[in-house]
Protein backbone atom coordinates (compact mmCIF):
# COMPACT_ATOMS: atom_id res chain seq x y z
CA UNK A 1 0.00 0.00 0.00
CA UNK A 2 1.55 3.80 -0.94
CA UNK A 3 1.17 6.88 0.67
CA UNK A 4 -2.04 8.53 -1.48
CA UNK A 5 -3.97 4.90 -0.88
CA UNK A 6 -2.93 5.24 2.91
CA UNK A 7 -4.33 9.14 2.48
CA UNK A 8 -7.44 7.92 0.58
CA UNK A 9 -8.57 5.41 2.72
CA UNK A 10 -8.05 7.55 6.48
CA UNK A 11 -10.09 10.16 4.77
CA UNK A 12 -12.68 8.49 3.53
CA UNK A 13 -13.06 7.07 7.78
CA UNK A 14 -12.84 10.37 8.66
CA UNK A 15 -15.66 11.57 6.42
CA UNK A 16 -17.81 8.31 7.63
CA UNK A 17 -17.11 9.00 11.41
CA UNK A 18 -17.82 12.74 10.60
CA UNK A 19 -21.17 12.51 9.13
CA UNK A 20 -22.32 9.61 11.88
CA UNK A 21 -21.19 12.88 14.28
CA UNK A 22 -23.62 14.82 12.28
CA UNK A 23 -26.79 12.29 11.98
CA UNK A 24 -26.58 11.62 15.79
CA UNK A 25 -26.22 15.72 16.73
CA UNK A 26 -29.58 15.94 13.95
CA UNK A 27 -31.20 13.39 15.38
CA UNK A 28 -30.56 14.24 19.24
CA UNK A 29 -31.76 17.54 18.50
CA UNK A 30 -35.13 16.87 16.71
CA UNK A 31 -35.89 13.93 19.18
CA UNK A 32 -35.28 10.99 17.17
CA UNK A 33 -34.33 7.77 18.95
CA UNK A 34 -32.72 4.62 17.14
CA UNK A 35 -32.51 1.29 19.30
CA UNK A 36 -29.26 -1.27 18.37
CA UNK A 37 -31.21 -3.31 15.72
CA UNK A 38 -31.28 0.12 13.75
CA UNK A 39 -35.17 1.38 14.49
CA UNK A 40 -35.93 4.51 14.37
CA UNK A 41 -38.46 6.11 16.64
CA UNK A 42 -39.60 9.62 17.08
CA UNK A 43 -39.69 11.00 20.61
CA UNK A 44 -43.63 12.46 21.33
CA UNK A 45 -43.12 15.74 22.42
CA UNK A 46 -45.82 17.04 24.63
CA UNK A 47 -47.76 19.75 23.87
CA UNK A 48 -48.12 22.92 25.84
CA UNK A 49 -51.74 22.15 26.55
CA UNK A 50 -50.59 18.63 28.25
CA UNK A 51 -47.61 20.44 29.81
CA UNK A 52 -50.11 23.09 31.24
CA UNK A 53 -52.72 20.22 32.43
CA UNK A 54 -49.66 18.41 34.41
CA UNK A 55 -48.53 21.13 36.28
CA UNK A 56 -52.26 22.40 37.20
CA UNK A 57 -52.82 18.41 38.42
CA UNK A 58 -48.98 18.87 39.97
CA UNK A 59 -49.91 21.98 41.96
CA UNK A 60 -53.34 20.40 43.38
CA UNK A 61 -51.36 17.13 44.31
CA UNK A 62 -49.06 19.45 46.13
CA UNK A 63 -51.74 21.80 48.45
CA UNK A 64 -53.33 18.11 49.14
CA UNK A 65 -50.00 17.28 50.87
CA UNK A 66 -49.41 20.45 51.90
CA UNK A 67 -52.60 19.91 53.90
CA UNK A 68 -52.33 16.52 54.90
CA UNK A 69 -48.36 17.77 56.51
CA UNK A 70 -49.54 20.41 58.27
CA UNK A 71 -52.98 19.22 59.78
CA UNK A 72 -53.38 19.29 63.03
CA UNK A 73 -57.01 19.00 63.67
CA UNK A 74 -57.58 16.13 66.80
CA UNK A 75 -56.72 12.64 67.48
CA UNK A 76 -53.85 10.73 66.11
CA UNK A 77 -57.15 8.12 65.54
CA UNK A 78 -59.22 10.93 63.52
CA UNK A 79 -56.20 12.17 61.68
CA UNK A 80 -55.00 8.91 60.61
CA UNK A 81 -58.60 8.19 58.91
CA UNK A 82 -58.22 11.80 57.54
CA UNK A 83 -54.51 10.51 55.75
CA UNK A 84 -55.98 7.52 54.28
CA UNK A 85 -58.99 9.48 52.92
CA UNK A 86 -56.50 12.23 51.32
CA UNK A 87 -54.01 9.67 50.33
CA UNK A 88 -56.78 7.51 48.57
CA UNK A 89 -58.54 10.48 46.75
CA UNK A 90 -54.98 11.19 45.61
CA UNK A 91 -54.84 8.08 43.89
CA UNK A 92 -58.37 8.14 42.10
CA UNK A 93 -57.33 11.21 40.34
Amino acid sequence: MNMWTAIMVISIVAMTQIARVLRAKYQAQHGIVEDRKGRVQLLAQPSDGELEREVVTLRERIKVLERIATDANSSQGRHTNNLAAEIESLRDR
